[in-house]
C-alpha cells in the first residue's frame, strides 16, 4: 500500500466514524427534544416547551453531517430521525396502554409523562423535517454558490432559514386552537429567541468536523 492510498484509507475511515458520531448525537438530541416537547414551561416570562433548550443543537448538527458527509446522507439522517421519533412515540403509547403489574403499584406517572399527545408529536415531526431540508438547501446554497470559507457563515446563514418556519410550524400546529393565543406567542417567540442563541454558541462545532472532499 502506498503512501497516498494509505492516506486516503486513513481519511475515508476519519470521514466515516466522524458522520456515525455525529448522526447518533443529531438523532438522540431529536428524540430528547421530542420528549421534552411535551412539557410547556415558564422561563423569564415566557411559555416554552422544554424541548426548544436542547432541539436547535439539531440544526448545527445536521450542518456537520452535511459537511462530512454529503447532502444525500443529511437528507436520509433527516427522515430517519423523523421515523425513530413516530417509532418512539409509538412505542411509548403501547407501553402506557398495557396494563400494569400492580403488585409494583399503578404506575400511572409513566403514560402522564410519556404517552404521546398526538398532535405535539406530529407537530414536532413535520416542523422538524420541513425546518431541516431547508437548513439543508440553505447550507448547499451557501457552500456552492457562495463560498467554502468562512464556515461560522454557513451554519448562521442555514440556521437563520429554518429556525424560524420550525418555530412557526411547531408552535401553531401542536397549541393554536388549544391554548390561548398569548401562550402560543410565547411559545413561537421564546422559541425563536432561544434557537437563534443556541446557533451562536453552537456555531464553532462545524469546525471540530473534517469536510468530504
Amino acid at each position: 500500500m502506498n503512501a497516498n492510498t494509505k492516506e486516503t484509507k486513513n481519511l475515508n475511515n476519519k470521514l466515516l466514524s466522524t458522520a456515525i458520531l455525529v448522526s447518533v448525537f443529531y438523532v438522540a438530541a431529536q428524540m430528547m427534544a421530542d420528549v421534552g416537547s411535551l412539557r410547556i414551561v415558564m422561563v423569564a416570562g415566557f411559555s416554552i416547551d422544554a424541548g426548544t433548550f436542547i432541539y436547535p443543537l439539531t440544526f448545527t448538527l445536521r450542518d456537520m453531517v452535511h459537511k462530512v458527509a454529503g447532502i444525500k446522507i443529511a437528507r436520509i439522517l433527516i427522515l430517519a430521525a423523523a421515523a425513530i421519533n413516530l417509532i418512539m412515540a409509538l412505542f411509548f403509547k403501547i407501553v402506557a396502554i398495557l396494563p400494569p403489574d400492580l403488585s409494583v403499584g399503578s404506575q400511572s406517572e409513566f403514560g402522564l409523562v410519556l404517552a404521546p399527545v398526538w398532535r405535539i408529536v406530529g407537530a414536532s415531526i413535520i416542523a422538524e423535517v420541513i425546518s431541516e431540508l431547508i437548513d439543508t438547501e440553505g447550507y448547499r446554497f451557501w457552500v456552492e454558490r457562495v463560498t467554502r470559507k468562512h464556515q461560522w457563515a454557513r451554519v448562521l446563514v442555514s440556521n437563520a432559514l429554518s429556525i424560524p418556519i420550525d418555530s412557526f410550524i411547531f408552535s401553531f400546529l401542536a397549541f393554536w386552537g388549544i391554548m390561548p393565543t398569548a401562550v402560543v406567542m410565547s411559545i413561537f417567540f421564546s422559541n425563536m429567541i432561544i434557537k437563534g442563541l443556541t446557533t451562536l454558541i453552537s456555531i464553532p462545532g462545524i469546525y471540530l468536523v473534517p469536510e468530504q472532499s
